[in-house]
């Protein structure tokens, strides 16, 4: 056997080309794929953080309304005469409290919304 050659058959020589060129063809096209997907991405999260900002500087005005109405309350209480004027400035403060909390909860909803569709 060491003066023999062993040589691949024209046929599957063939067939191995064609099949490397597919892979290739086949492995271009998925790079391809994802490096656009890559820039999709990249789009779509520059806008989701445009989209989270707008929610998160929502929510501070929120924090920062709702902080100043308590330190208001806090205010008021400390200078009521008695029990009954406590309570009675407690449930106000309550009531209110939780009409500013439901409207801010629904604005803060409307600008999530808002953000994220023009972004979709």
């Amino acid at each position: 056997m060491s003066g023999q050659s062993f040589e691949i058959p024209t046929e599957l020589r063939s067939f191995a080309e064609k099949s490397v060129d597919q892979a290739r063809g086949a492995v271009t096209t998925l790079i391809g794929s994802a490096v656009k997907t890559v820039e999709q991405v990249q789009t779509s999260s520059k806008s989701v953080q445009e989209s989270l900002q707008a929610v998160v500087a929502k929510s501070f005005d929120n924090v920062q309304t709702n902080a100043s109405a308590t330190f208001d309350f806090a205010q008021k209480l400390v200078r009521t005469r008695d029990l009954k004027e406590a309570f009675e400035l407690q449930t106000e403060f309550l009531r209110t409290q939780i009409a500013a909390l439901q409207a801010q909860a629904k604005d803060l909803g409307a600008v999530a919304q808002s953000s994220f569709r023009s972004n979709a």
